[in-house]
């Protein structure tokens, strides 16, 4: 085998390449302000950042599609989490380096996106679809039936950032139902998905978990009444609210609000995300512990972004319609506030329990280091 020939810095890096891709649609770098090659350049970086999301999101994923995950992986999918989440803060810190521009400044070449938009950046697109954003959550852009739409060339031709994300819909599965997948496998009190008894194994946790959400009932409204000194118009609603989050946790636990046909599987990966979280300290369950713990970071580090994303918007154009026709920051801030993937392990945040009211566990020697 050939020896590799000896590369310059400027070579291996492409800089020269690099350096000529930051003029736009001009003739030449140098028709253009500093502002304008300042708003490039960010977004470029933008971009290779999103490249870096996109190759630890597939890593993640080809590792929980895995069946079963080697235990051994769940650390390279942890350090995967980090990345994403390290990925998007730094995108996020352009955004000071984009409110240096005043508006007047921006506006002197705005026109020159018209009609792109943000919204066309395909690696975005394909992060949400690899994640597993359902298309059914999907905000509406503008006037397009789809976001694909929006993916056309200005003249409805096809584009390459169409081709892309098309390319992207038929790499199944997503992180999500991968994650979701084997999550649901989670041992619960010694037993596993295809268990003799397993349902009922499962069930009878699950009604130890809501006898413990009953004593926080009691315990918040004894501590309320007891403390604030309520009156009882106070007391009553207080009461009501509380019960309401008690039912609430009985629903969620139960997978009533999701149809029947999917309700078994919902259930039992509700239940074991709240196992794992519960009992995060016997070794079997602390790499899973850490495992929802990074996806939860890394998608907050996503809706950080696009919420400061938003504000910058804001601050330098106000709430003017976007260059591609939608609604402006109206539609980042929806984007920010509704885009969840990770739905299931952001609710049992509201269900945990504090330790002394978790069911104890069967048979801790089964989650501990000496299990063959």
């Amino acid at each position: 085998m050939a020896r590799p020939r000896p590369a310059n810095y400027w070579e291996y890096i492409r800089v020269e390449e690099l350096l000529q891709l930051q003029r736009g649609i001009a003739e030449k770098e140098q028709e253009l302000t500093d502002d304008e090659v300042r708003f490039i350049v960010i977004h470029q970086i933008d971009e290779l950042w999103f490249k870096l999301v996109l190759r630890e999101l597939v890593t993640a994923r080809d590792l929980f599609a895995r069946a079963p995950v080697p235990e051994d992986a769940l650390a390279f999918a942890v350090n995967s989490c980090k990345r994403i989440t390290i990925c998007f803060e730094m995108a996020a810190q352009h955004f000071r380096l984009m409110e240096t521009m005043r508006t007047q400044d921006y506006l002197e070449f705005r026109d020159k996106l018209n009609p792109a938009s943000g919204f066309q950046s395909a690696q975005m697109r394909e992060i949400e679809i690899v994640l597993g954003l359902p298309d059914q959550d999907r905000i509406p852009f503008g006037n397009e039936g789809s976001y694909l739409e929006a993916l056309k060339s200005h003249d409805g031709s096809p584009s390459p950032a169409r081709a892309r994300v098309e390319r992207r819909l038929a790499d199944m599965p997503t992180l999500k139902s991968a994650v979701d997948s084997w999550l649901h496998r989670t041992p619960i009190q010694g037993s596993s998905p295809g268990d003799a008894g397993d349902e009922k194994v499962v069930a009878a946790w699950v009604q130890q978990y809501l006898v413990g959400h009953e004593t926080l009932y009691q315990r918040a409204i004894e501590h309320a009444v007891t403390v604030q000194a309520l009156t009882p118009a106070d007391e009553d609603r207080l009461r009501a609210r509380y019960k309401g989050q008690l039912q609430g946790a009985r629903r969620h636990l139960e997978a009533e609000d999701v149809p029947a046909a999917t309700r078994p599987f919902t259930a039992r990966l509700r239940a074991a995300i709240l196992f794992i979280d519960s009992n995060r300290t016997l070794p079997l369950l602390s790499w899973p512990g850490q495992v929802i713990d990074g996806l939860i970071e890394c998608e907050q580090s996503m809706l950080i972004f696009r919420q400061r994303h938003a504000r910058m918007v804001e601050r330098v154009i106000g709430r003017r319609v976007g260059t591609g026709g939608s609604d402006g920051v109206a539609y980042l801030d929806q984007t920010g506030l509704k885009y969840r993937v990770f739905t299931e392990i952001w609710a049992a945040r509201t269900l945990l329990l504090p330790k002394d009211l978790c069911p104890p566990i069967a048979d801790s020697d089964y989650y501990g280091l000496a299990r063959a």
